[in-house]
């Protein structure tokens, strides 16, 4: 996601679905992977994608919160969750949304399917669900996710937690 809506050619990079945009990512960076592992190895290979992959997230929630105009809280991001859900990329089940907390499940996840299908469920992790979490770092570092199994890694849902650090803790 990005807040740059006109890039310099005019084109709406929002009215591309992030599904989409995901899925146009890993087919270059399939190829990414395939250098750097010719190069050097798979351990390095998947750690520069990882990092690609993390900073991209990081950058992405710095846009968006700065396109909010004040420090996002779990009200605001709660809003901008059918980003991601465009398009049924993901079916989510609310456990609790208020301004404390924000958990839900995600019951399918067609991110998952589609790296499945590309032959990429092996980095499918580094490519999504490493993002979650580092969308927060560039978002509002005061909020924290905890997920402890993903579809992605074989589970049946993943289980996503949010809550805003204690600041006077």
């Amino acid at each position: 996601m990005t807040t740059d809506t006109n890039t310099s050619d005019g084109l709406d990079v929002n009215s591309v679905p992030i599904l989409m945009r995901r899925k146009i990512e890993a087919m270059i960076l399939k190829h990414v992977l395939d250098v750097i592992t010719d190069r050097t190895d798979r351990a390095e290979a998947e750690a520069v994608i990882g990092e690609t992959c993390s900073r991209s997230a990081i950058e992405q929630g710095k846009q968006l919160a700065e396109a909010l105009g004040h420090a996002p809280d779990l009200t605001d991001f709660a809003a901008i969750q059918p980003n991601w859900t465009r398009e049924d990329a993901l079916r989510i089940e609310t456990l609790e949304a208020s301004e404390e907390a924000l958990d839900f499940n995600v019951t399918r996840c067609r991110y998952s399917e589609m790296y499945k299908d590309m032959g990429l469920g092996d980095i499918g992790h580094l490519l999504s669900c490493n993002r979650d979490g580092d969308f927060c770092i560039g978002y509002n570092p005061d909020m924290e996710m905890t997920r402890t199994q993903t579809i992605m890694k074989g589970a049946s849902y993943c289980d996503f937690r949010y809550r805003m650090k204690n600041k006077d803790a």
